[in-house]
């Protein structure tokens, strides 16, 4: 494969059939809102309608060290699910942080030490954030303050420890070390929205300290578009052709990386994009049963209100395995894009995602993260009998997203028959987004065929 690293980032924001809804001010907010610290430069990448951005040469430099990544077509998967088409696998798992986030850690850190900033923030599931911002930080100089669900660090321990191998200060969310931890009780330790909201209050009261996140952000899924380009690339070389592209979802970032660069590619060239799939967590299926309103980002409710798929912030999100997708709402862009019924969405139950994991594992010699194996469970019905009527005719292009070693209790769960998969109560659901505004006309729950929510 002689696929090169990008030259610059390609962004979808030209691209978009309509405007992305303006961020609102929090209910909340009295004077004492969190202020976001972002570089002047990740705050145009978030709102300016340039397609490409140069990628500097200091991130491209520690980008050669593990990009371009490998993309091959998955025989043994394709014989092991039946697939009637090519599926093709985009590997992202094979750097320090062990997924695709250090695409955009690496760019942050960049941009908040020419800020001027000392120290990074921030908050994460299931620790490929954490491990990824940590280890940005150690090469661009910079402190990292990594608050972690509890949950989640708890039955993966090495990933604390491989934070602290890269310098960072590491800890369990809810810590006691912040007001919003000590608002929310032990039962809510699994929740995301907690931790970003502890790593948010953290950096409001500490000078020379800015909060940073890598799922959501429109700069963050710019970055990650080095994915999806190389991917293009990497498919003409084959000679191959794809007519879905499947990624799971958290809040967007891995899944905008692998598929926003298709349909920016078709909307400038007036041709057909491939269906693009958005595999979630049926623990957190916010674009699958949420709504489409303004809800807050974090647990403090102190940032701005953004337009999104969402199942509420402060909803108890159901125990599992895949962290990193257990998050309540859906990137703006990403919603947007599936408001406007250009993102399809499919919701996979943990039991099923690591049953691919490990389809995946025999037959092509990798083991992916959870969150990835929704990714693969995703492919592996579109690329057989179809899913909420989604169906590839040509090829599936799949994101494992990141490895999975250091998730091997949640596989020996699945090989001891231990492993179960707990749904969200509609009740529940229809509860925590009650008082939420929607971002058009009458809030109703989400179509599970990426529809226009009417």
């Amino acid at each position: 494969m002689t696929a090169t690293l990008p030259a610059a980032w390609r962004s979808v924001l030209p691209h978009l059939s309509e405007p992305l809804p303006p961020d609102r001010t929090p209910p909340s907010a009295s004077g004492s809102e969190v202020g976001v610290n972002l570089p002047m430069e990740l705050v145009r990448q978030s709102v300016l309608p340039r397609e490409y951005w140069t990628i500097p040469d200091e991130v491209q430099a520690a980008y050669r060290h593990y990009r371009p990544t490998p993309l091959w077509r998955a025989q043994g998967f394709e014989r092991a699910i039946g697939a009637r088409v090519p599926v093709y696998v985009k590997y992202e798992g094979g750097n320090i942080s062990g997924s695709h986030k250090l695409n955009t850690a690496l760019a942050q850190a960049y941009y908040y030490k020419r800020a001027g900033v000392r120290e990074l923030v921030t908050g994460t599931g299931a620790g490929q954030w954490g491990t990824a911002m940590a280890a940005a930080c150690a090469l661009f100089g910079l402190r990292c303050r990594v608050f972690m669900v509890e949950s989640s660090l708890r039955r993966k321990p090495y990933r604390g420890v491989l934070m602290r191998m890269l310098g960072a200060q590491v800890h369990s969310s809810p810590s006691g070390l912040t007001e919003v931890s000590g608002q929310r009780t032990t039962a809510l330790g699994n929740s995301l929205s907690l931790a970003i909201g502890e790593a948010v209050e953290y950096a409001r009261n500490h000078d020379g300290v800015a909060f940073c996140i890598g799922s959501g952000e429109t700069y963050s899924i710019l970055h990650q578009s080095v994915i999806g380009l190389e991917s293009q690339t990497q498919l003409a070389e084959l000679d191959a052709q794809v007519d879905a592209v499947v990624g799971c979802v958290g809040a967007g970032s891995n899944f905008g990386g692998i598929a926003l660069p298709f349909h920016a590619e078709a909307a400038a060239t007036g041709t057909t994009p491939p269906l693009l799939v958005a595999a979630e967590s049926s623990t957190s299926p916010k674009l699958t049963r949420g709504v489409y309103a303004y809800d807050k980002t974090d647990a403090t409710g102190t940032g701005p209100m953004e337009a999104m798929y969402t199942i509420g912030s402060d909803y108890p999100i159901p125990d599992a395995h895949s962290a990193g997708l257990r998050f309540h709402g859906a990137a703006k862009v990403v919603s947007a894009l599936r408001h406007t019924g250009d993102v399809a969405a499919t919701a996979v139950g943990q039991t099923e995602s690591l049953n691919a994991g490990q389809l995946l594992t025999l037959h092509e010699q990798v083991l992916p993260a959870p969150e990835s194996g929704h990714a693969l469970a995703a492919a592996a019905r579109i690329a057989t009998t179809g899913a909420d009527g989604m169906r590839a005719r040509k090829g599936v292009l799949v994101c494992v997203s990141g490895h999975g070693y250091l998730d091997l209790g949640a596989y020996e769960q699945l090989l001891n028959g231990e492993l179960g998969d707990e749904a969200p109560v509609e009740e529940a659901l229809l509860s925590a987004v009650a008082g939420l505004t929607p971002v058009y006309g009458e809030r109703v729950p989400a179509d599970a065929n990426g529809g226009r929510v009417r």
